[in-house]
């Protein structure tokens, strides 16, 4: 079961890595991120409760509780679009997924806080090795902290703070329910939070707008449905650290894909900050797996 939890957890984590590239050719041809968000929720949305309806899944509870809090945490994947995206808009894709990974530290704060779980020596270490990773890999040393947009920071880390929740939550929440039930009703509950948030874009999306549903169905599949599915089939068999790890695998995927795709410069002083934020990760873990 240990190796179900990794495997899928990996394939959730590695296909997050592909959101900016279709993101970012959202912005280039001009489309707002509230028509990025609605389109793509409202597709992931569609999916889900077909293949959910198709196969005659059960998709009520007794417990209405058990709906409210994966609901609940469904508005953590929506929040983590609009801010990640929102940082894609000042940022470069490389920049933006670094700072997104500050969910590594940002979730011992959960765990302090919703399990008790107190932050020992180790965890100080992790999270200082972190930071100097984020030092050599925002390419300070090169002069582009100048160039930074505030906003664009501002959102990148609080994209941070919400999928750090999105990690935990998914782990704590209807652990009995199957993964189909509980990606389905945690992205109805981002839908619903998008539309909310973006009510105005609502009426410049148009169901002929081609180029529009293909770029938001990409990053349907690989920044909602592939992700939020195989977490919530993956998080509740592994430790929320270990979890963490696992979603390591986000961070050179999303960075080699802008090289690749997005023709981004990424330096080797950058690439050494990865590396000492993925050895933070491992080193974080290690420690939980001794205690």
């Amino acid at each position: 079961m240990r190796i179900k939890g990794v495997v899928l957890v990996l394939v959730g984590a590695a296909s997050f890595g592909f959101t900016p590239i279709f993101v970012k050719k959202g912005f280039e041809y001009g489309y707002s991120l509230g028509q990025i968000n609605i389109v793509q929720m409202l597709i992931a949305f569609l999916l889900l409760w077909s293949v959910t309806l198709f196969k005659r899944k059960k998709v009520t509870s007794k417990s209405k509780l058990d709906i409210l809090k994966i609901l609940a945490t469904g508005t953590t994947v929506g929040l983590t679009s609009i801010f990640y995206y929102g940082a894609l808009q000042y940022l470069t894709a490389s920049l933006a997924i670094i700072l997104l990974f500050q969910f590594v530290w940002i979730g011992m704060i959960y765990e302090r806080i919703f399990n008790g779980t107190k932050p020992n020596k180790m965890n100080f270490i992790s999270l200082l090795i972190t930071l100097l990773g984020v030092f050599f890999a925002s390419n300070i040393i090169g002069g582009e902290i100048v160039d930074i947009s505030s906003t664009g920071l501002v959102l990148g880390l609080l994209s941070g703070v919400s999928y750090a929740g999105f990690i935990f939550f998914s782990g704590q929440v209807a652990n009995e329910k199957p993964p189909l039930f509980k990606s389905t009703w945690m992205v109805t509950g981002s839908f619903f939070l998008v539309c909310i948030v973006f009510f105005q874009d609502i009426s410049s999306i148009y169901s002929v707008d081609t180029r529009l549903w293909l770029i938001a169905g990409g990053v349907a599949l690989v920044g909602a449905v592939i992700p939020s599915l195989f977490f919530a089939g993956g998080a509740p068999l592994i430790s929320g650290r270990l979890a963490n790890v696992l979603s390591s695998v986000e961070l050179p995927v999303a960075i080699i894909s802008a090289m690749v795709i997005l023709s981004e410069p990424v330096t080797l002083t950058q690439w050494f900050g990865v590396l000492l934020i993925v050895v933070a990760i491992f080193l974080n873990e290690l420690q939980s797996s001794n205690t």
